[in-house]
């Protein structure tokens, strides 16, 4: 392999399929492209050592990759959602924040679409928040052994390559990774969740009844046992009639004038971020990310962090128009 240009334009064209990996593994968006650009140094500087005879350039920079995700999870640890943390809480209890928590965080739908990614299609029903959470209940190596095999398709050798293990510990890895995801009870998304132009409009009808501050209206569009959680709070509720309490309360103490911006993440999951007014302007209040089935909205992922609205690009604040405000 000489030149670098030439290895450039060999080693780019994985670059979102890596994301895609290294987000799944970390649950983190930020900490994803950071370990993006971590592999593609480490390969540069490895570049001739890697032997074609012996492996796939794909296989090479998963390996890499890999072994930079399992050094960020000894340092970071799981990100779960408070529904795989803490017992479902009163939602007109005060709100309790997780001091040190690490929260899974959702991954924009922009970044996955910035690249080409060599050809392969990435599997998008894979990076959905509820798959993603369920990961994070997997030690680091069952979770690379599941993604690599269930999700990539790499054979077991090829995973065992990746992973730098034998053959019978892939094995055993991925048994008890498929297991606990099914403990878990991870929807087959990819068979129940409607189209993309279906789930926009359950999506669009709910933005339309929340600027309303209509919660009967809401409550219409959401399933019987829908799960609302709000991290960086500790606090999530399950159930219509609960859920519809909370948003009482939220038009209470927030105002019923709103702005919304619709956004996409996690590989087509709908949503958007909420605007509150406040003076003269809409402040950012709130990410809020649906998961929707046939039946309706089953899951309100609603995130309120400075970090996660950096990523997803979105303006602190906004005039009347929906016009962002500079703050310079």
């Amino acid at each position: 392999m000489t030149g670098k240009e030439g290895f450039d334009r060999r080693i780019e064209p994985f670059r979102t399929e890596l994301l895609a990996y290294c987000y799944r593994m970390l649950g983190s968006a930020h900490d994803a492209e950071d370990l993006v650009q971590d592999t593609y140094l480490r390969a540069w500087r490895a570049r001739e050592q890697y032997d074609e005879t012996r492996s796939s350039l794909r296989t090479w920079l998963y390996r890499i990759a890999t072994n930079a995700c399992l050094t960020a999870l000894e340092v970071h640890g799981r990100r779960p959602l408070p529904s795989g943390l803490v017992a479902a809480s009163d939602p007109l209890g005060p709100l309790v924040q997780g001091e040190h928590a690490a929260w899974l965080q959702p991954l924009p739908d922009s970044l996955l679409d910035a690249g080409d990614p060599a050809g392969v299609v990435i599997d998008r029903s894979s990076l959905r928040l509820a798959f993603a959470a369920a990961l994070q209940h997997l030690s680091a190596r069952q979770r690379g052994a599941l993604i690599l095999r269930d999700v990539l398709s790499f054979s077991a050798a090829e995973t065992a390559e990746i992973l730098g293990t034998t053959l019978m510990s892939v094995n055993s890895s991925l048994q008890r990774a498929r297991t606990r995801v099914k403990e878990i009870g991870v929807r087959q998304e990819r068979v129940s969740e409607p189209s993309a132009a279906e789930q926009r409009a359950w999506v669009e009808r709910y933005m339309k009844a929340f600027e309303l501050a209509d919660v009967e209206g809401l409550k219409r569009l959401l399933t019987e046992d829908v799960i609302m959680e709000m991290p960086p709070m500790l606090n999530w509720f399950s159930g219509r009639s609960n859920y519809g309490l909370f948003m009482e309360w939220v038009f209470g103490a927030a105002g019923k004038d709103w702005l919304l911006k619709e956004v996409a993440a996690n590989g087509g999951q709908p949503g958007f971020a909420a605007y509150q007014r406040v003076g003269d302007e809409y402040n950012l209040h709130t990410l809020q990310i649906f998961t929707v089935t046939d039946e309706g909205i089953t899951r309100n992922s609603v995130f309120q962090d400075p970090n996660i609205y950096a990523t997803f690009g979105l303006a602190a604040k906004l005039d009347d128009q929906g016009l962002a405000i500079d703050e310079a």
